[in-house]
C-alpha cells in the first residue's frame, strides 16, 4: 500500500506542507470574509450563515461524495478541487473590486467551495494515509492536527493584519499565492499511489455508497465515537457562532482581540498536537477521545462566559482547546487501522455526514438563539443584578449568557455518550 518508509515520509512531508500552506491562504480570505460581513450587518447569524453554508454540502452530499472519491484518481480530484475553490476566491475578488460584493454572494460562493472540499477531503485522507506507512500513522495524524492548529493561530492574525493594512484584496492575494505553491508541486512532484479495487468501477455510486454504510453498520465502534463527534460539534459549532458577538462589541474587544483569542485556541491545539506526536501510544484510545472531550466542553465555555477579561478569554481558549488534537489522533489511528483503505474514502464520507452534520445546524443554533433570544433577554432585564453581574451588560451579555448555556449542553452531552464508549476497549493490533 505505502512506499518504503523514507520515500512515503517524504511525499507524505511534501504534500502535507505545501496543503496545509493553501488551507492557511483559504482560512485567511474566509476570516476577512467574516470580518467584512459583520462589518456590514452587525449580526451574529449572518456571519455564523458564512460557515454554514461551507459545511451544508458535507451534510447532503458527503455520503455519494466518497463514492465519487473511490472511483476516481485522487490526484485528479484534488486538483481539481484546488482549481474550483481558486474560481471561487476570484470571483469574491472582482465583485469586491467592483463594489458589488453582497453578502448572498458569499452564501453562494461558499456552498460550491464547500462541495468541492466535500469531494476533495476523503480523497485528501487516502492520499495521506497511502504516502504513510502504517507504523508512522499516529505521527502523521497529529502532524495533520498540527497544520490545522498553526493555521488556527495563523490565520485570524495575519487576516487581521492584512484587512487592517491592505483590506479584503490582501487577503485574498495571500489566498491565490499559496494556491499556486500547493497546486505546482501537487502537480509535478507528487505521485499518488493507486488504490487496489477491481470492481469499483463497475458499480453505482448507490452500490459504493452501500459498501460504506454497511461497513459502519458491522462497526459499531467506529459509528458510535462519530455520534458522539457529532453531539461535540454541535456545542463546538454553536460556540464558533457565538464568539465573535461576544468579542467584538466588548468594550475591551473589538476584531483584534477577536484575532488574538481565536488564535490563542490555535496555540494550544499547536501545543497539543506536538504532545499529540510524541505520547507514547495508550491503553485505550477510545478513553481518551471520551475523556478529552468531556474536559474541553466542561471548562471553556464557563471561562468565556463569567469574564469580561480578554486574558481569561485567552485562557479558556487554551483549555478548551489543547487536548483536542489528541483526541482526534486518536480518532484517526483508530479509522486508518479499522477500515480497509479501498473502502477508505467512502467511509471518511460518511463520517463527514454522521460527524459533522450538526456544525451547520450548531452554526445557526448559536447564531440565532443569541442574536434572537438571548441578546433580548439580557437588554430585557438591564436592571438584574444577578444576571448582570454574571454575564454583563449591553450587546454581548446575551452572547456571554449563550456561553453557559452551551457550557452545561457540553457536559450532558459527554455524560449521555459516556457510558456507551467506555464499553469498548481498543488497543492497536
Amino acid at each position: 500500500m505505502s512506499e518504503s518508509n523514507g520515500n512515503g515520509l517524504k511525499k507524505f512531508y511534501a504534500l502535507w506542507i505545501t496543503q496545509s500552506l493553501s488551507q492557511l491562504g483559504s482560512s485567511i480570505t474566509a476570516f476577512a470574509l467574516t470580518l467584512w460581513l459583520y462589518e456590514k450587518t452587525g449580526s451574529a447569524l449572518s456571519t455564523a450563515a458564512l460557515a454554514i453554508c461551507t459545511y451544508l454540502p458535507y451534510v447532503v452530499m458527503s455520503i455519494f461524495a466518497g463514492a465519487l472519491s473511490d472511483r476516481f484518481d485522487k490526484k485528479r480530484t484534488m486538483l481539481f478541487c484546488d482549481v474550483f475553490a481558486a474560481l471561487c476566491t476570484i470571483t469574491v475578488f472582482v465583485l469586491y473590486r467592483n463594489d458589488l460584493l453582497m453578502g448572498w454572494h458569499l452564501y453562494a460562493l461558499n456552498l460550491l467551495s464547500g462541495l468541492m472540499n466535500t469531494i476533495q477531503q476523503p480523497a485528501s485522507e487516502v492520499a495521506y494515509t497511502v504516502l504513510t506507512p502504517k507504523e508512522y500513522y499516529q505521527k502523521s495524524s497529529a502532524l495533520q492536527y498540527l497544520s490545522r492548529s498553526v493555521i488556527s493561530v495563523g490565520s485570524p492574525l495575519i487576516s487581521s493584519m492584512l484587512y487592517g493594512f491592505a483590506g479584503l484584496e490582501g487577503a485574498i492575494a495571500a489566498d491565490l499565492i499559496t494556491f499556486v505553491l500547493a497546486f505546482g508541486i501537487l502537480l509535478l512532484f507528487i505521485r499518488i499511489p493507486n488504490v487496489s479495487d477491481e470492481n469499483k468501477n463497475h458499480k453505482s455510486i448507490l452500490e459504493l455508497t452501500k459498501e460504506g454504510l454497511l461497513f459502519l453498520k458491522e462497526n459499531r465502534l467506529i459509528l458510535d465515537i462519530m455520534l458522539f463527534m457529532s453531539g461535540v460539534n454541535l456545542i463546538a459549532s454553536a460556540f464558533d457562532a457565538v464568539l465573535p458577538a461576544l468579542i467584538i462589541p466588548n468594550p475591551r474587544g473589538g476584531n483584534a482581540i477577536l484575532g488574538i483569542v481565536t488564535s490563542c485556541a490555535g496555540i494550544a491545539m499547536v501545543v497539543g498536537s506536538v504532545i499529540a506526536t510524541v505520547m507514547p501510544k495508550p491503553k485505550n484510545r477510545v478513553k481518551v477521545i471520551y475523556l478529552t472531550m468531556l474536559f474541553a466542553l466542561g471548562t471553556e465555555n464557563f471561562f468565556l462566559a463569567f469574564s469580561r477579561n480578554p486574558v481569561v478569554w485567552c485562557v479558556g481558549q487554551v483549555l478548551g482547546w489543547i487536548l483536542v488534537p489528541i483526541m482526534s489522533a486518536n480518532e484517526n489511528v483508530i479509522m486508518k487501522n479499522l477500515i480497509p483503505v479501498h473502502l477508505m474514502g467512502r467511509v471518511y464520507a460518511c463520517r463527514n455526514t454522521f460527524q459533522f452534520f450538526t456544525i451547520p445546524l450548531g452554526l445557526f443554533l448559536g447564531g440565532f438563539l443569541t442574536d434572537e433570544f438571548a441578546e433580548p433577554l439580557m437588554a430585557a432585564n438591564a436592571s438584574n443584578a444577578f444576571l448582570t453581574k454574571l454575564f454583563g451588560v449591553g450587546k454581548g451579555s446575551g452572547a456571554a449568557l449563550m456561553m453557559f448555556v452551551l457550557g452545561i449542553a457540553g457536559i450532558a452531552v459527554c455524560l449521555i455518550f459516556g457510558r456507551r464508549l467506555n464499553s469498548y476497549h481498543y488497543t492497536d493490533s
